[in-house]
């Protein structure tokens, strides 16, 4: 009887030791891929300005899939889908995680626009953020193309009024990525679009986004690179 039970408790632990190595980390991704029944997916981060794969998904007739990782802080990963034979330039898919469960849902045909993201405030904020941001987009795509017209038939005053159309517009876009990130300080997307979006405004504007950070956002990645990036500016004034 000691025999079966010492065994036993052998079995259990060799068991829970397995459940643990293949369902380790603080975050949990699940997913599906609509129409997707054969290719892979890598799920990538960038470190020290290269992707690295921290996990590779393949899809043999199942659309779903889930994953594992060990985050040290909400950032942004990136999900690349290898479909194959097929080429399309619709492969990428950045999703900004934090531990906890996050689900990622779109179609193989519109991998990137048709992506429904939950569990994630950082990636609800990206989101709510870049609604805005693609106004400004917009505008500055309209500016490009009377640029371009402007250099078909070149007029020095036309060309001057572009450019302070094309100023104003810069100047509007950095207060209002400053704002936003400046508001929303207490999530780890306030460093981020400060470090993706207006890494070169002036470092003041840098400084109140790190002064308002939480504790918990200051020593988070993105606000740590935010705090050395703001030193290195003033180091080098």
């Amino acid at each position: 009887m000691k025999k079966v039970l010492v065994v036993s408790l052998v079995l259990i632990s060799i068991f829970a030791c397995s459940k643990k190595e293949t369902k380790d980390g603080n975050l949990h991704i699940t997913g599906n891929i609509k129409g997707l029944s054969q290719g892979k997916i890598y799920i990538q981060k960038v470190e020290d300005t290269s992707l690295v794969v921290l996990d590779s998904i393949i899809f043999k007739g199942n659309s779903n899939f889930e994953s594992y990782l060990n985050i040290d802080s909400p950032e942004v990963l990136y999900f690349f889908l290898d479909r194959g034979q097929t080429n399309s330039l619709d492969n990428s898919l950045p999703v900004f995680v934090e531990p906890g469960e996050v689900t990622v849902n779109t179609k193989l045909k519109e991998f990137f626009n048709a992506a429904q993201i939950t569990g994630s405030k950082n990636h609800e904020l990206w989101n709510e953020f870049k609604e805005i941001n693609s106004k400004f987009t917009n505008e500055n795509l309209s500016i490009m193309e009377k640029r371009l017209q402007n250099e078909l038939d070149f007029n020095a005053e036309r060309q001057d009024s572009i450019d302070k159309a094309y100023e104003k517009l810069l100047k509007r876009k950095y207060l209002f990525v400053a704002n936003f990130a400046t508001n929303h300080a207490d999530f780890e997307i306030a460093p981020y679009l400060a470090l993706t979006e207006i890494a070169d405004i002036n470092v003041s504007y840098l400084e109140t986004i790190a002064d308002k950070m939480s504790p918990e956002v200051a020593e988070s990645k993105y606000g740590k690179i935010l705090q050395k990036h703001i030193e290195e500016i003033k180091s080098n004034q």
